[in-house]
């Protein structure tokens, strides 16, 4: 943190007012909101993957000077671990289709309209964006190639097929991997366009009053074909798109690429339902592997939606030239989806609401406070009015601040986080919170209580303090789908990790 600070202080030429960690997405990066005395804001990054950090910084960079709406680039670190770019906002495309989504795919018009505002913008990021881009500097593997797609076909038949138990032939199914993999290749136009890899309603932010959709996360892309993104996009199992909808918005990506490259609307339309076919089984990999292997329950829930859409899939003949993957993919509907006859518009969904236990509905009121704290400045002050709850001494731990290279980092940072898993003494110490904090977490849960408050206090209320609140909070945060507000009082630092829903 210390170091996005310095950075923010050179470009801008003064201290920011204020800082604000946001809440973490799935990656290793650390977002801070840094605001001046003006309230002008801009976004910190901080990353310890370097090479992921330049492949964005060159990508932002090279996308803004062609006009592309991205995120522009304001300052680097010199060892690139940490930069500043323009703040989006908090807004998300995935957030504004809330309403859509939560209604069975109901959405409206102000919803649909923002969903053509952004599919209208896609094809310009993967053909203008193209222009000029060095592919070869990107992550590997920097282009879309037939050893590329069937590491994603391998991933769906290790992670998710082989849980299934389903009788296979190993040398049958390969063969139509094989192919599938060759058409997939095959399809790409003359051209190399830049295909996103993750275009998704998350990686969109919609900006100012118009709600200008900006792309986001893009830092995976490579050379590849247009339809992977579409695909991406539209069959995503959470959007409950309905097919009348995926219509409109293909019509709307086809008529704005023609404006662009030369295209067949047939024949990419036929092209796009093989890509389809391939994003499905590589997203049942990874709910196979986040939902069966580690048991994270939106990934779990998310496979009946996925196998439903390759039901449909299956009864137009999509994996007819493959038979023996379309065989494999009927019976594995059949044993694992218990898939619903798909109606004529395919309108209804195949999968159950799903309805609150009564012990969630009493998770939703129960807020957790989780403090790290220097001892110097005293014990934070309980603000609920219940007396405070818990606070543990992380004095008695190997301290990193005692050493030259953490004394700017703090519990946060990745060299200060090995050096404290490595040393161990803090493992051993969480461990024994974790089982104390679990029970009482248990008990205020059956009891119906609405505040619990855990601080954890060191010399400095930098380095150990910060590390075991913020692990504590995370844990509590998953283990039970909680809320939990974080302040890591010396460092200015807060973040609230809402409950999925």
């Amino acid at each position: 943190m210390q170091k996005l600070i310095q950075l923010y202080e050179q470009w801008h030429g003064c201290l920011p007012k204020h800082t604000e960690s946001l809440p973490k997405a799935g990656s290793n990066r650390h977002y801070v909101r840094l605001t001046d005395a003006e309230g002008c804001n801009v976004i910190g990054v901080i990353s310890p993957d370097t090479h992921e950090n330049r492949c964005f910084i060159r990508l932002s960079r090279h996308f803004h000077a062609k006009g592309l709406p991205v995120p522009e680039i304001l300052a680097v670190s010199t060892d690139e671990t940490c930069y500043l770019q323009t703040d989006l906002g908090g807004v998300s495309l995935y957030q504004a289709l809330s309403h859509g989504r939560d209604n069975n795919g109901a959405y409206d018009n102000a919803e649909i309209e923002l969903l053509k505002r952004t599919i209208r913008l896609l094809p310009h990021l993967q053909v203008t964006g193209a222009q000029a881009l060095d592919f070869n500097t990107l992550l590997s593997p920097t282009h879309f190639d037939k050893r590329t797609a069937l590491f994603d076909l391998h991933y769906f038949k290790y992670c998710f097929l082989r849980t299934t138990d389903l009788p296979i032939d190993e040398t049958k199914l390969e063969d139509c991997f094989e192919q599938l993999a060759d058409d997939l290749v095959k399809s790409a136009m003359g051209e190399c366009t830049f295909m996103y890899r993750d275009f998704q309603a998350r990686n969109v932010m919609l900006v100012g009053k118009e709600q200008m959709p900006y792309f986001i996360d893009f830092q995976g892309g490579k050379c590849g074909p247009l339809q992977y993104d579409v695909a991406s996009f539209l069959w995503q199992a959470s959007a409950r798109y309905s097919d009348k909808l995926r219509h409109i918005l293909i019509g709307e990506y086809i008529a704005e690429l023609s404006t662009l490259v030369d295209i067949d609307p047939e024949k990419f339309k036929q092209d796009l339902q093989r890509f389809v076919l391939f994003r499905l089984l590589q997203v049942l990999g990874a709910y196979g592997l986040r939902g069966r292997f580690e048991r994270k329950q939106y990934f779990i829930d998310s496979i009946p939606p996925a196998l439903q859409s390759i039901n449909t899939l299956l009864q137009v003949g999509v994996a007819a030239p493959y038979p023996y993957l379309e065989n494999v993919l009927t019976r594995l509907v059949e044993r694992e989806g218990n898939v619903q006859e798909t109606s004529t518009n395919h309108e209804k969904p195949a999968y159950k609401e799903h309805t609150p236990s009564l012990e969630e509905e009493i998770s939703k009121k129960l807020k957790i406070r989780v403090f790290s704290f220097s001892y110097k400045q005293g014990i934070p002050e309980d603000e609920s009015g219940n007396g405070g709850g818990y606070v543990f001494d992380c004095r008695s731990t190997h301290n990193p601040g005692r050493y030259t290279p953490y004394k700017q980092l703090t519990g946060l940072d990745e060299p200060v986080i090995r050096f404290l898993e490595e040393d161990g003494e803090i493992l051993l110490f969480l461990q024994s919170i974790y089982r104390l904090a679990e029970a009482h977490v248990e008990r205020y849960l059956q009891r119906g209580f609405t505040d619990l408050m855990f601080s954890f206090g060191c010399t400095g209320g930098q380095h150990r303090s910060v590390y075991c609140a913020q692990h504590l909070a995370e844990h509590l945060h998953q283990k039970y789908n909680i809320e939990v507000a974080i302040c890591h009082r010396e460092q200015g630092i807060k973040q609230v990790l809402k409950p999925k829903e």
